[in-house]
């Protein structure tokens, strides 16, 4: 059972690379494009949204999140078209993973306004 989970994670970080690989295809839509984009940087990120160190919902993202955008993103993506980026994904999964520090620094951003936001709410409730 233990080597079918591994298939699957695999799998899924194969089709992360073709993503990654068709997002730069400009015979797909922009809107998509963007999708595949966020998708794959969100995957590739050191920093997640939810941190895996919380109980539960840390891996929530990892196990339902990435997923769902995946499916979703090959969903929507022509079958020519993933087709042939699937070539270029195992050469692309050769040099390791990309390194996405714009999506790195969002969240970042995300999370110091979240921490602003709560210390605000926070002060103005004891006050």
């Amino acid at each position: 059972m233990f080597e079918k989970w591994k298939e699957w994670a695999r799998a899924l970080k194969r089709e992360i690379f073709v993503l990654y690989s068709a997002s730069r295809d400009r015979r797909v839509s922009v809107w998509l494009r963007l999708f595949m984009l966020g998708v794959a940087a969100y995957a590739f990120s050191p920093v997640d949204l939810i941190p895996d160190f919380v109980p539960v919902l840390g891996y929530v993202d990892d196990l339902l999140l990435v997923p769902l955008g995946i499916y979703l993103a090959l969903k929507w993506l022509p079958k020519d078209i993933a087709a042939e980026h699937r070539a270029k994904a195992e050469e692309l999964a050769g040099r390791g993973k990309p390194t996405n520090w714009v999506a790195g620094a969002l969240i970042i951003l995300l999370y110091v306004w979240l921490g602003v936001w709560l210390l605000r709410w926070l002060i103005s409730r004891t006050f």
